[in-house]
């Protein structure tokens, strides 16, 4: 009898062992043995793995590059020579009639700044003026020079100037550059007429003063159209006329030849060209 209780012990005691030793209900026998095996974090990993996990911040955006902006502003030309025809309605005789004349201008401009230049100018007119036949002044009167037509006569007229001051404008506009120019300087006028058998011929001199403008429509970098129109004042001397004012306007269109500069590159196609 005390054999077999000692053999039902033993049973007893193994099954309990066993039992203790048989994994959590639920569990794989993998998962049991990864919780056996794996150690518990340590405070110093703690946080590397939660930086580990957190994600790296977005790049900031570049700005936008400036090296495609103009080192300087576009550059302006230094010189402009001006060479046209111009048409005057003049009385240059005071005479109270006006003439038409005809002829040709001439100028050379120093821009100074984008805005501001001086012009040196010259020119001539020349044509038919009608003078009254009795009051023909300056020309000496009947009996010393008698036209031969009445009630006025025609006298050639020959009238030149030279011409000194500034000119300004307005270069914004990439096609058209309005302008405005004030002058001062000296003219003369010649008058021929003929009658009584006799040719007469009258010089007299005196100031100039133009104020006016006009605009100038660009072709290409170098060559130009130009437009002005001018409040023509002289102040003609003649010997038996004395000095006198006369009023007088004119237009003048023409070619205008300008210096070129050499293009100004950015900063973007200097790179550009190094790189190729």
């Amino acid at each position: 009898m005390r054999k077999y209780l000692g053999v039902l012990a033993g049973m007893a005691a193994l099954c309990v062992m066993s039992w203790a030793q048989a994994p959590a209900q639920g569990q794989t026998p993998d998962q049991a043995s990864a919780q056996t095996q794996a150690p518990a974090p340590t405070p110093a990993q703690a946080p590397a793995q939660t930086s580990a996990q957190t994600q790296a911040p977005e790049a900031a955006p570049i700005p936008a590059s400036d090296l495609g902006k103009k080192i300087t502003l576009v550059p302006f030309p230094r010189v402009e020579f001006f060479v046209g025809g111009t048409y005057a309605e003049a009385g240059f005789y005071n005479a109270g009639h006006w003439a038409g004349l005809p002829g040709w201008d001439s100028s050379l401009g120093l821009n100074l700044t984008h805005w501001l230049g001086f012009i040196v100018e010259g020119g001539e007119y020349f044509g038919t003026s009608k003078i009254p036949t009795g009051q023909q002044a300056p020309f000496p009167p009947c009996p010393s020079f008698c036209p031969y037509t009445s009630p006025t006569f025609d006298a050639t007229t020959r009238e030149y100037n030279i011409l000194f001051g500034g000119q300004v404008a307005r270069r914004k506009y990439e096609r058209w550059t309005p302008r405005g120019e004030f002058l001062y300087g000296h003219q003369g006028v010649r008058g021929i007429a003929s009658g009584g058998g006799a040719q007469v011929t009258e010089i007299g001199t005196g100031r100039a003063l133009v104020a006016g403008g006009g605009l100038d429509y660009k072709i290409n970098p170098r060559f130009a159209l130009r437009l002005n129109a001018d409040y023509f004042q002289t102040g003609t001397d003649f010997t038996l006329l004395g000095k006198q004012k006369q009023d007088n306007f004119r237009v003048s269109v023409g070619i205008v030849i300008r210096n070129v500069h050499k293009k100004r590159h950015t900063l973007e196609e200097e790179n550009r060209s190094e790189q190729q």
